[in-house]
């Protein structure tokens, strides 16, 4: 079988990540080896997000850029799959008569078959039908490959969809109802990613929080619990969780499970109750507050982040206090704000009260300055620290320069259980044979903060790279400092 070319551009969540690793094995049996030059592309696929606006505009203006691509090579074929497939299913090549295929969020399974339709008729296909079930939520099972054993950290979707249909967010239009994957396929899937090499795993889910509710399954924390019984496996992580459904029970998680790692993203949205009423999040903000002081007497220095909308309809300037306000309890370790924008399908988008782009630009400013400023609080504290680091690869730095003088050493980088970036050399100025590799866990000392990463030099290495056996102490994932490698 000749050898193909694909190329993937993922726009939006880490569950469009996730989505694209599964378009690459399903295609792999049809020859289709993944590049990362365009130009020599035989398929070019655009995994979009329709979730903000400047994410489905990005994607329509880089699909719109293929159109010169395909006039040089009319052999090209170019499909795009995602929320903004799925949204707009045919009027996409209507728009674009350059296009070859339109796929939505349930036809990842399908991919394969429409591929190879297009390979032998050479005519347009749309297929946005939701009507699968679960087609397309379990993994595409094909044998490992050299593309999967790049990196020791993976993302693994445990479920689609969502019911809770805040006013602002057309997730339920375009990802369908809530629906779970089987916890003995969740299972299944991230053995065999521990024995390829991976050593951290994220649980994806629009609100992980009522994983197995429908279906009657496990709850989430119980397949935390499954999970970190996995052997080899070093940490986990999860997002998205719904403030409205964090339970008693996942917060005590944190201090139960050693692999679990001290970080939660927790969107807020408004730290106003009459505009969190108007996006039908369903909890206070007393409520949310009282979660994060649960959180802290759990685990008092558990990284906690969120996510901000500024500019909702009829948000006023107290309402826009209350947020700032809010942001100054919780001290957040990371925030994402956005301004509001109307989408299709939206209940938002025909409320009154709408805010100038003038107003929001304002306020966007503020909450990302407001966030910069504990953030880099939040960093500081931890120069002089001691912190456990699992090497994920080289840091951008390093990537961008083969030999920078002003590194002493290649620089390495990882991120803290906190999900704290830190970059970091071995101190001894080696450019090779430094002993660091990818899914190692490494004791770093801190040397510097700044508002996004830190930075250190390492103190010793406590696990051997990915893909070696390893085991570890029982309660010695506790902490950061109490690890134990064991033969």
């Amino acid at each position: 079988m000749d050898t193909k070319l694909l190329y993937i551009d993922t726009i939006g969540c880490q569950m469009n990540v996730y989505d694209s690793e599964q378009f690459a094995k399903g295609l792999r049996p049809l020859g289709y080896t993944l590049t990362s030059s365009l130009d020599t592309a035989d398929l070019v696929i655009v995994n979009t997000c329709s979730i903000r606006e400047k994410a489905q505009q990005k994607a329509f203006s880089f699909l719109g850029r293929l159109a010169t691509l395909k006039r040089k090579n009319p052999d090209l074929i170019i499909g795009v799959g995602g929320c903004v497939a799925q949204q707009e299913g045919g009027r996409i090549l209507e728009r674009m008569p350059h296009l070859d295929f339109v796929f939505g969020t349930h036809a990842v399974g399908r991919l394969p078959k429409i591929v190879k339709e297009i390979e032998l008729k050479r005519q347009s296909f749309v297929d946005i039908d939701n009507s699968g079930g679960m087609d397309g939520l379990e993994p595409i099972a094909v044998m490992p490959s050299a593309e999967d054993n790049q990196s020791p950290i993976r993302f693994v979707t445990i479920m689609r969809g969502c019911d809770n249909h805040c006013t602002y967010c057309v997730v339920p239009h375009v990802r369908g109802r809530e629906v779970s994957r089987n916890p003995e396929n969740i299972l299944k899937e991230i053995r065999n990613l521990v024995k390829s090499g991976v050593r951290e795993i994220t649980l994806l889910g629009q609100n992980v929080n009522s994983f197995g509710k429908k279906e009657g399954s496990c709850s989430f924390p119980e397949l935390l619990f499954q999970i970190h019984d996995i052997e080899d496996l070093l940490r986990i992580r999860f997002t998205t969780s719904h403030p409205k459904d964090l339970s008693r029970n996942l917060i005590d998680a944190f201090s139960d499970l050693d692999k679990l790692c001290r970080h939660i993203h927790l969107p807020v949205q408004s730290g106003s109750n009459l505009i969190l009423r108007r996006m039908n999040r369903k909890y206070k903000r007393e409520e949310y507050l009282e979660k994060v002081d649960r959180l802290h007497s759990i685990y008092p220095d558990i990284a906690i982040s969120t996510d901000i909308i500024v500019g909702f309809p009829g948000e006023t300037p107290e309402d826009f206090d209350r947020t700032l306000d809010l942001i100054k309890q919780v001290e957040y370790d990371n925030l994402f704000a956005f301004k509001y924008s109307d989408r299709s399908h939206a209940p938002a988008t025909g409320y009154p009260g709408k805010v100038s782009e003038l107003v929001k630009k304002e306020r966007l400013e503020a909450v990302l300055d407001l966030g910069k400023k504990y953030a880099a609080k939040k960093n500081r504290t931890l120069i002089g620290s001691t912190e456990l680091i699992l090497v994920e690869g080289f840091s951008k730095k390093q990537r961008k320069s083969v030999l920078d003088r002003k590194i002493n050493g290649r620089q390495w980088s990882g991120r803290t259980s906190t999900n704290k970036i830190v970059n970091f050399t071995n101190g001894r100025g080696s450019e090779s044979n430094d002993g660091i590799s990818k899914g190692q866990m490494i004791r770093v000392q801190i040397d510097k903060a700044s508002v996004h990463s830190l930075s250190g030099t390492v103190k010793d290495s406590i696990s051997h790279a990915a893909g070696n056996p390893l085991r570890l102490s029982a309660g010695s994932l506790k902490g950061g400092e109490s690890y134990v490698a064991q033969s």
